[in-house]
């Protein structure tokens, strides 16, 4: 199993974090991979946007230009990035910020809000953590212990206070949807 995600949006979002996470989860389930991250000179607020692979065989490049799945936390995201996924692929949108609608229908389309879902449960700002949920429950691109202590590693010591919230994030994404 191989995955090359794009993750795309606003800096702030947690674009980078949550492409950390899912590059050390992968890691820690012993797969080969990649973190390339890419943002504008402004960071909060401009643009970011986070190439990850994870692979069980070695990784050519770690640029991804089609990805497999592509994640759009805004509209300039999607519309950017839109055309590059893979036929097949998946794109998952934060349909709180984003409402348009995807227009290809070779890729499977997932309209997570997953702002408000972090904003109505007390996890403002965790909207990044909720699709990380969702991520995980349609690729399952390592195993749930992995992905738990990848979360659990790439929150920095001064930041620990955050985990139970993230966690918690987590779980909604998992739970939404079909």
């Amino acid at each position: 199993m191989s995955m090359n995600l794009l993750l795309a949006g606003f800096g702030g979002q947690g674009i980078l974090f949550t492409g950390k996470v899912v590059a050390y989860a992968g890691m820690l389930d012993g797969k080969e991979v990649s973190w390339l991250p890419s943002y504008g000179p402004e960071m909060r607020g401009g643009t970011a946007n986070c190439s990850v692979c994870v692979s069980g065989s070695p990784i050519g490049s770690p640029l991804v230009t089609a990805p497999d799945v592509l994640v759009a936390m805004n509209l300039p995201s999607l519309e950017k990035f839109e055309d590059t996924v893979v036929s097949g692929g998946m794109i998952i949108v934060d349909s709180s910020i984003v409402e348009a609608k995807i227009k290809r229908k070779d890729v499977k389309a997932i309209y997570l809000p997953a702002t408000r879902l972090a904003s109505d449960n007390g996890l403002k700002g965790m909207a990044n953590m909720v699709i990380a949920g969702r991520l995980y429950k349609e690729t399952k691109f390592c195993s749930e212990n992995a992905f738990n202590e990848g979360i659990r590693k790439s929150i920095p010591a001064r930041k620990q206070e955050l985990l139970d919230n993230n966690m918690a994030a987590v779980k909604i994404g998992m739970k939404s949807g079909a």
